[in-house]
């Protein structure tokens, strides 16, 4: 008898470029679970011939906001879709990181600018609040892949500015970050997290280089080794997931940490809609990724 039939939800432009999905679906396999890569934007898709669609690599949805957000509801409608679209609504828009702020979560300070604001005095407020950063981060609230996103000199101003005006016009909200410059030689470390429990972690190399325009691509090209998280960075990766507004462990979590002045971990970004796992960098966890989506198609 064949085997529960689960989606694996990508995008044209990115199947090639998505290393997990292969050890996946073969891990997949070996649970006796039929695993087929999907396009999410296809109108030839039946979702409802899926037990289940897992939301892989459907990387080009910042483009096409709305109309990735109207396919998370149809779908959903059609077939269970793994994160939730309320987890994945929830986690897209980078403003999410206030929640967690409010939540005791220690997050990379931030600060949004929104449409309609005065971007020349949000980023002033935003550099007399952080008068000793040299560097500042600007970037969409939506995004993916550091695309959009680069790194600015306290005193290039007017290139910061204008940067965030392009944003604003576009109808993008704007985050402001500081750059804590031991990211440049400790990199990021990405926690992952299978049903709210640790799998591994890897180290990802500074993503936006001093000098460097936002890049062209899907997404950033990465430096990926494995890491051994600090017992600090794991307790970090808890308490951020422990202040989730969702009340059942997830089926998958990335948490993206960087050191702040004080070689403390603090929260880049969380990862619940389409993070890239890293299963080339931790023999087993496709395995055992595998075997967490098959608990959750045999409870039903």
């Amino acid at each position: 008898m064949a085997g529960p039939r689960v989606a694996l939800v990508t995008a044209a432009a990115a199947r090639a470029l998505d290393d997990d999905l292969l050890p996946l679906a073969a891990a997949l396999r070996e649970t006796g679970v039929q695993a087929v890569a999907e396009n999410w934007d296809d109108a030839h898709v039946d979702w409802s011939r899926y037990a289940l669609a897992l939301l892989r690599s459907p990387w080009d949805y910042v483009q096409r906001f709305a109309e990735f957000r109207a396919w998370l509801d149809r779908a959903g409608g059609l077939t269970r879709l793994l994160n939730p679209p309320e987890v994945v609504r929830w986690n897209i828009d980078k403003h999410y990181l206030a929640d967690l702020a409010e939540a005791g979560v220690a997050v990379v300070p931030s600060r949004f600018c929104e449409p309609g604001e005065d971007a020349a005095a949000a980023l002033a407020a935003f550099l007399e609040r952080h008068e000793g950063v040299a560097e500042l981060v600007v970037k969409p609230a939506v995004g993916a892949g550091s695309r959009d996103a680069q790194r600015h000199d306290r005193d290039a101003r007017e290139a910061a500015r204008a940067h965030m005006q392009r944003l604003l016009d576009a109808g993008r909200s704007v985050l402001l970050q500081p750059y804590l410059e031991r990211v440049d030689a400790h990199g990021e470390t990405a926690l992952i997290y299978f049903e709210g429990e640790f799998s591994h972690a890897i180290r990802k190399g500074a993503l936006l280089r001093r000098g460097e325009g936002p890049t062209d691509g899907l997404f950033a090209v990465e430096a990926i080794t494995p890491r051994t998280p600090t017992a600090e960075e794991r307790a970090l990766g808890d308490a951020a997931l422990a202040a989730l507004p969702f009340s059942a462990p997830l089926l998958y979590a990335r948490v993206d940490l960087i050191h702040d002045g004080q070689a403390q971990p603090r929260l880049l970004e969380l990862e619940l809609a389409e993070p890239s796992l890293f299963f080339a960098h931790a023999p087993g966890s496709a395995e055992r990724f595998a075997r967490a989506v098959k608990r959750r198609l045999d409870a039903g």
